[in-house]
């Protein structure tokens, strides 16, 4: 879904409620409005309960069939056989079409619209001008429509829209904040992958413009790309190995197990150490079931909003990292993350041998730091302070494909 659908999705929702809570406000503009925003948000069951309220025959019949079906229970009783049959017949139609009780259909809802001077499965902007009509002239009843029955209906309608107009608007919230809100993070995010990995930044620009698209095979490509990404962060941050980390495998698969083992090193605070890991687990086990999904086929049920939702995470979740990647200024002397084993021996002026030990300490542990230099036989004090003098060690992100 683009921002500005999801924008205008909520400027819908925001006059729905308008209309619902003002007591000279339309219930039929009001539904309008709300079955106009579920579908911007790709809101199905909203969109078809709108769609039962402004009388789609598709849904009507079958729903009327059924309430004409219970009505006949209650003149006649329960015990009858023939009676019961087509209430249950009724019922396969219902199903057949897709409706859902509680989420379609209610049992408040067949109560109000049993009754026939109530207006029953009609528009609901019929109901609306049977009522003020009988309201400018006066009159309690038309001798088909009642005034009280088509007001019990309105109210109904009104309560409900309500409810699922409030609900959508609270869970799309965030699309409506002021556009510096998602922009800054993103901006900064950006930003600073750039500086560390062009590559990697490029990429993760190019999956936000992929969820902007129209096209549902973007959708997916994005979902794809997210997953690579947090992998390749894994693989740089904490390379697998076999023995777990607190319980948790480590392995090459166990990537999201595989962060949380760097965020425990690395992020002192446990309020932010468990913030980030929310984010890290939410896209995680967010991105294994889209990827079981696409591994079967099933790109139909993979929409905008869940790859919106996707990347936003991913978004949050880089951007934890980035704050825990030693940040030191970018400097013209040469990275020990990327020296090869010639330009380390012959910087530090150390044996091949024991350049070649630091090159595999970076291969094995992700990262080098001083400490870890100085655990390396053949390495001490005075070779350590030239290499913290000669290279930096601010951590490098790949700039490899995944």
């Amino acid at each position: 879904m683009e921002r500005q659908q999801g924008l205008k999705a909520l400027q819908l929702l925001e006059a729905c409620l308008e209309e619902l809570e003002s007591s000279k406000g339309s219930v039929s503009a009001a539904v309008h409005q709300l079955y106009r925003a579920a579908s911007l948000l790709e809101e199905r069951d909203t969109r078809i309960w709108c769609e039962i309220q402004l009388g789609h025959y598709e849904y009507t019949l079958p729903l009327q069939r059924l309430v004409k079906a219970l009505y006949k229970r209650q003149v006649e009783g329960s015990k009858s056989k023939k009676v019961q049959q087509e209430i249950d017949d009724a019922i396969r139609e219902v199903r057949k079409v897709g409706l859902k009780p509680d989420e379609h259909f209610s049992t408040e809802e067949i109560n109000v619209k049993i009754n026939k001077s109530g207006g029953g499965y009609v528009d609901i902007g019929f109901v609306e001008e049977k009522y003020l009509d009988l309201v400018r002239t006066k009159r309690g009843n038309d001798g088909t429509y009642y005034k009280n029955n088509l007001n019990l209906h309105l109210a109904y309608v009104r309560k409900t829209a309500h409810k699922k107009a409030t609900s959508l608007y609270q869970k799309y919230a965030s699309l409506g904040a002021p556009a510096s809100t998602f922009d800054v993070l993103k901006g900064t995010v950006d930003d600073r992958l750039l500086d560390i990995s062009p590559n990697l930044a490029e990429r993760l620009m190019i999956v936000f413009r992929r969820i902007c698209s129209d096209n549902p095979e973007e959708w997916s490509q994005a979902l794809t790309s997210c997953r690579r990404l947090i992998e390749a962060l894994a693989d740089f941050l904490y390379p697998p190995h076999d023995e777990p980390v607190n319980g948790r495998a480590v392995d090459q698969d166990q990537y999201i197990n595989r962060l949380w083992a760097f965020m425990d090193e690395a992020i002192e605070s446990r309020s932010n150490r468990e913030l980030a890991k929310a984010h890290v687990d939410y896209l995680g086990a967010y991105l294994q079931r889209i990827h079981k999904l696409s591994s079967k086929g099933v790109h139909a049920s993979l929409t905008r909003i869940e790859a919106i939702k996707a990347v936003f995470h991913l978004y949050l979740a880089i951007a934890d990292i980035l704050d825990y990647l030693e940040q030191e200024p970018l400097a013209d002397k040469p990275n020990i993350h990327t020296a090869s084993i010639d330009e380390i021996r012959t910087v530090l002026g150390v044996s091949h041998s024991i350049a070649k030990e630091i090159v595999k300490l970076r291969a094995t542990q992700g990262k080098i730091t001083e400490q870890s230099v100085i655990s390396i036989r053949g390495v001490g004090p005075k070779t350590l302070e030239k290499a913290k003098q000669a290279f930096s060690f601010r951590q490098v992100l790949p700039d490899e494909d995944a």
